[in-house]
């Protein structure tokens, strides 16, 4: 293993991991609205769905979208499409009631899995991370090693914003705050999408 790659990869997979994106703006969200028990699921069908999605990019997958970038240019709208459906849904969501639940529900393990096939910034992720720091080890020990770091980093990365989402529980206790929060919340996922439409549209 080259040790003079570990650092720098590690350093990549925490900041793309703990900054602001999709992921964890939704999960944020949802600790708000639901607390850490009920997004439980959500929680790990990012860190798995994310990690499996790394290693089967890295085990020839984004060899093939490259090849084929007219099916990346489809799933980057559909995702488009869905996270514009999950803002809404997210705009809608609360105020939360008198025993601490909100109205609706949080996604589920496989919804949040699945959602990681559509997220553009795990795709960046993922194709940034095999493409830049392949070379870290050999085939196919570089795979498992780049997908379990973002793996073990993802629980603590998933798990600090639903965590900092459910302190914002004792704050927000408002009805009309909390539905503030969740617009604020729905408008920062879609001007995620911004760099993504304009990219598709070069």
């Amino acid at each position: 293993m080259s040790t003079d790659l570990l650092a720098p990869l590690v350093l990549f997979c925490a900041v793309t991991l703990f900054t602001p994106g999709p992921n964890n703006v939704m999960l944020m969200t949802s600790g708000l609205n639901y607390g850490v028990r009920r997004t439980m699921p959500h929680l790990l069908g990012v860190v798995l769905g994310f990690s499996l999605m790394v290693a089967l990019v890295g085990l020839g997958l984004g060899a093939v979208i490259e090849r084929l970038p007219l099916i990346y240019v489809v799933m980057q709208w559909i995702g488009a499409g869905y996270m514009l459906y999950l803002a809404w849904a997210i705009a809608r969501s609360g105020p939360i009631d008198a025993g601490g639940e909100s109205s609706g529900r949080p996604l589920t393990f496989v919804e949040a899995a699945a959602f990681q096939w559509i997220n553009p910034k795990a795709w960046v992720m993922a194709v940034g991370a095999m493409s830049t720091y392949a070379s870290i080890a050999v085939f196919p020990s570089n795979v498992v090693l780049i997908s379990g770091l973002f793996g073990a980093l993802g629980i603590l990365s998933a798990g600090a914003w639903v965590l900092f989402g459910e302190a914002l529980r004792r704050l927000l206790t408002r009805p009309r705050t909390v539905r503030m929060f969740n617009a604020a919340m729905a408008l920062l996922l879609v001007g995620s999408l911004l760099p993504v439409l304009f990219d598709s549209v070069r």
